[in-house]
């Protein structure tokens, strides 16, 4: 198998800080620079699994860019640079401690709820008598609390948001904003490469200056769930699974070993060959989403490639 990015400890001239998360992991620099490093670590049910799985991080940080710069004309984002196939160099933000999630359809964590009786989501209504994968009347945005280490997301309303302080409210009506402008130019982008952008999520935060800015990832697998386009209609009649390109393949692969990220749940054994099909799932999902063919990175040195490439970029600036 390929080589893997699980870890990074890179020393930058000018680091003061390292943050590491489920996937990235981002240095802060002097100057208000941050560099976030797109690992191949794999996240589910906010678990980080033992492996990684190879050209993930880069698929993940190419299609982030790619999408960063087909609506940097709605949104304003972060990015300054990419020097790396795994690597975004952008400007430091105070990320708002919220995840906006906003849902075209009734999938994933919506679809449990929903089966699960409740037809309110984070203050939200969801009408009745819905199927799961039916298409909400309207996207509805559920945002998630931004979780410690370790810890899961939160559901949470925007009424209890505004209440705990979590963002103000000028702010926070901004996101929803944004959120929507973003999740509707998705949608358009997703519908040329006849693909359903069905639910995804965003993150924010503010520049030294004030200005609120669109960080991280945006429309990834990793982040996003699509369905094909094609078949979608005649799968929602006959009640079939719809055909997806996301991450979920992985999660419905958990819950049949028996793990969904509780107590006392151990995370399965993944084999060699079950990790090559899920890095062919991937690139399978860039090319999809792009519309572009995926060329490899060179992996015979990986941390060499990422430490010269971040460090030739810091000299030239």
């Amino acid at each position: 198998m390929a080589q893997t990015l699980t870890a990074t400890n890179f020393q930058f001239p000018g680091q003061k800080a390292v943050y590491r998360g489920k996937v990235r992991e981002v240095y802060t620099l002097e100057n208000d620079l941050l560099v976030m490093v797109a690992t191949d670590r794999l996240s589910a049910f906010d678990v980080v699994m033992p492996k990684g799985i190879p050209f993930k991080g880069q698929i993940l940080n190419q299609i982030a860019t790619k999408m960063m710069r087909d609506t940097e004309d709605l949104v304003p984002n972060w990015l300054l640079a990419t020097p790396d196939p795994n690597v975004a160099i952008g400007e430091a933000c105070e990320p708002y401690k919220v995840e906006m999630v906003i849902r075209g359809y009734l999938s994933g964590h919506a679809a449990r709820e929903y089966k699960a009786g409740k037809r309110m989501l984070c203050g939200v209504a969801m009408p009745d008598g819905m199927q799961e994968h039916d298409k909400f009347p309207e996207p509805i945005i559920t945002p998630a609390t931004k979780a410690e280490a370790g810890d899961h997301d939160e559901d949470i309303s925007r009424e209890a948001l505004l209440e705990r302080g979590i963002v103000p409210e000028a702010e926070y009506l901004q996101l929803e904003d944004y959120t929507r402008k973003l999740f509707q130019r998705g949608s358009e982008i997703a519908a040329k490469r006849g693909l359903i952008l069905v639910d995804t999520k965003y993150e924010f935060g503010k520049t030294k200056e004030g200005k609120i800015v669109l960080i991280d990832e945006i429309h990834t697998p990793d982040s996003s769930r699509y369905f094909y386009a094609e078949g979608y209609s005649e799968r929602q009649q006959k009640g079939e699974e719809q055909k997806q390109l996301s991450k979920e393949f992985v999660r419905q692969w958990l819950i049949q070993h028996g793990f969904q990220g509780l107590e006392g749940q151990q995370v399965p054994e993944m084999s060699d060959a079950y990790i090559s099909s899920v890095s062919e799932r991937y690139i399978e999902l860039y090319e999809n989403i792009t519309g572009e063919a995926f060329i490899k990175g060179d992996v015979s040195d990986l941390h060499g490639r990422i430490e010269s490439n971040i460090l030739n970029y810091l000299k030239q600036r």
